[in-house]
């Protein structure tokens, strides 16, 4: 498997909320990638990133078919930027999210305006912490989310 990161448009995501193929040729996941509004919401976010950072979203793609996204949680600052990932559920398990990570670091440490990537993950989300600390990530503190509960804090510094 060969995963690769595209950056994901307004026309991209557009396509997603329809439940189409954002791209003539790409394969769709089995799954939804994520719960009814997300992919929406997450549209808006980088909408609202894009004009500070570009680029703020990508398709996360394993050859010509979709596996998930990846994305800017909040515009960055002073070189930190926040990422956030998701993969469909018929895709996990097979090395989607490290790769899709792996794939966003290389991207990150290439360009001069990223010093540190942080990610969170939920504290009994073992599988995205472990694509963290496959690609280097060091576990840094946690909070209490809202939604989310406890929340581990990860950080890689490029």
């Amino acid at each position: 498997m060969s995963f690769t990161l595209r950056p994901a448009s307004a026309a991209h995501f557009a396509a997603l909320v329809a439940g189409k193929a954002p791209e003539p040729g790409m394969t769709m996941p089995a799954t939804a990638l994520s719960g009814e509004g997300v992919v929406a919401m997450l549209g808006g976010l980088a909408e609202s990133i894009r004009p500070q950072f570009d680029p703020c979203a990508w398709l996360v793609l394993d050859g010509d078919r979709l596996v998930g996204l990846l994305s800017l949680v909040s515009a960055p600052s002073g070189g930190t930027v926040g990422i956030g990932y998701g993969i469909a559920p018929s895709e996990r398990g097979r090395g989607s999210a490290t790769g899709a990570v792996a794939a966003f670091v290389e991207w990150a440490r290439s360009d001069p305006r990223v010093q540190v990537v942080e990610a969170e993950t939920r504290s009994d989300n073992r599988p995205s912490q472990r694509a963290l600390e496959a690609n280097g990530f060091i576990r840094v503190g946690g909070r209490t989310d809202e939604e989310d509960g406890a929340v581990f804090s990860w950080q890689l510094e490029c």
